[in-house]
């Protein structure tokens, strides 16, 4: 297995931002507008996602053009980290890990870490997460932007 990690400080609490983490619409965002992935059949507001977890549906890209029926299971959700087992069209293998390392009361380091099967098969999938994974990072440090200033804002 080929692994590829990234890691940015966040100006949020570990314990929101692995919450954060855990729902759709914060997925959604991260990969937005690159990515989208609709749910076959999103869980219940009120249910909670636990282990053994498993959602799939449609990939597009830029919203416009359909790509392959993507699968993630969630194998472990802990308090600081989500590790999930992924796969679909050209992807065989995606096991991600997002952790959330305290730094302090208000910020942890993120990280997303993948775990891609290796030989030429895996050398696209390697080069896509790179990619994809400096894109979500970024979107991670706005969406984190805006929430610690309203927490800010909150607090005066």
């Amino acid at each position: 297995m080929t692994t590829i990690s990234i890691s940015t400080d966040l100006p949020l609490s570990a314990e929101r931002a692995r919450k954060l983490a855990a729902t759709p619409e914060v997925m959604q965002f991260v990969l937005a507008p690159v990515l989208t992935f609709a749910m076959d059949e999103a869980p219940p507001p009120d249910v909670s996602v636990t282990p053994g977890f498993c959602a799939s549906g449609r990939v597009k890209w830029f919203g416009l053009f359909p790509t392959w029926t993507h699968e993630i299971r969630i194998v472990r959700l802990d308090d600081l980290e989500i590790y999930t087992h992924e796969r679909g069209g050209p992807v065989r293998t995606w096991n991600h890990r997002l952790a959330f390392l305290p730094l302090d009361d208000t910020t942890c380091r993120y990280t997303d870490e993948v775990e891609v099967e290796e030989g030429f098969r895996g050398w696209g999938t390697a080069l896509f997460a790179r990619v994809i994974f400096r894109h979500r990072h970024r979107r991670w440090r706005l969406l984190a932007s805006i929430l610690a200033a309203e927490r800010d804002r909150r607090a005066r």
